[in-house]
């Protein structure tokens, strides 16, 4: 007889478990049905359906273009996926920010649709009054602070933040911040690791990393990047632990010259 071995989902109690017991938590994007499957098989503990869906899947330059409703589409898909991993849904630009109402209904809506289990928002001080909204209605928030790529272009330039002593303390502020306001976990974008490192220290929460240092409680990287799909992103922090693009070039030009050749199909391939 067989004992089916219950899985045991990630839920946000877990990850505050895994701070506490210095066990790093593993994070990575997801997108689709597939993809999705085949990453929370492979034991990673969130899935974040991130808004560079607006990157990696729609080919846009930023992230700004996503929808609610695209965002919404991927979220769906995700879920049906995953038995195990938490799964994150990142709340795209203008669903959240300089409103709370509309932030709240914007959350509902993706919670409601996509059973997904937290949302993600970028942004500290000047979203709090949203982020608060939403934890009103027992929607589990993720923060984001340092680069936030949807605030691009106020920067003008992806380079590291927080550098600087005045925006370094901000960023410890607003971190404190959306801890107290309830958020489950908060993801760093690129700052100096030893400011990772502090603020991972400073809150009794999790803080993800994403060149951010080794001294956070977990990291993540977008999927499409450390599968090397895309090529033509290569920051410091990137890990490419497969060359998928090569792999996959080679075989639909096996699979062309094999059609043209009428190799393909062959006596065993047909009925």
């Amino acid at each position: 007889m067989s004992v089916h071995k219950e899985i045991r989902r990630v839920t946000t109690h877990t990850l505050l478990e895994m701070k506490l017991k210095g066990e790093k938590i593993a994070m990575l994007t997801s997108y689709d049905y597939s993809m999705a499957k085949l990453v929370d098989q492979a034991g990673i503990d969130i899935i974040l359906v991130g808004d560079s869906a607006s990157n990696v899947m729609a080919g846009n330059e930023t992230t700004l273009p996503i929808t609610l409703d695209q965002m919404i589409y991927h979220g769906k898909s995700v879920v049906k996926a995953v038995n195990r991993a938490l799964v994150v849904v990142d709340m795209p630009f203008g669903t959240y920010q300089g409103n709370s109402l509309e932030a709240l209904n914007s959350a509902i809506k993706i919670m409601k649709v996509t059973h997904a289990d937290a949302v993600k928002v970028e942004g500290g001080k000047e979203i709090i009054e949203s982020v608060e909204r939403i934890l009103s209605a027992g929607i589990p928030v993720m923060g984001h602070l340092g680069l936030m790529p949807q605030s691009i272009n106020k920067y003008g330039t992806y380079t590291v933040r927080a550098k600087e002593e005045v925006e370094a303390q901000k960023l410890i502020e607003d971190a404190i911040l959306l801890e107290e306001a309830g958020c489950f976990a908060i993801v760093l974008e690129k700052i100096p690791a030893e400011l990772g490192a502090k603020v991972s220290q400073a809150l009794k929460i999790p803080v993800i990393g994403i060149g951010a240092g080794g001294g956070c409680d977990g990291q993540v990287l977008v999927l499409h990047d450390m599968l090397g799909i895309t090529q033509t992103f290569s920051p410091r922090f990137l890990r490419r632990y497969l060359n998928l693009a090569e792999e996959i070039q080679g075989a639909v030009n096996s699979y062309v010259q094999d059609v043209k050749s009428q190799d393909f199909p062959n006596e065993k391939e047909q009925y």
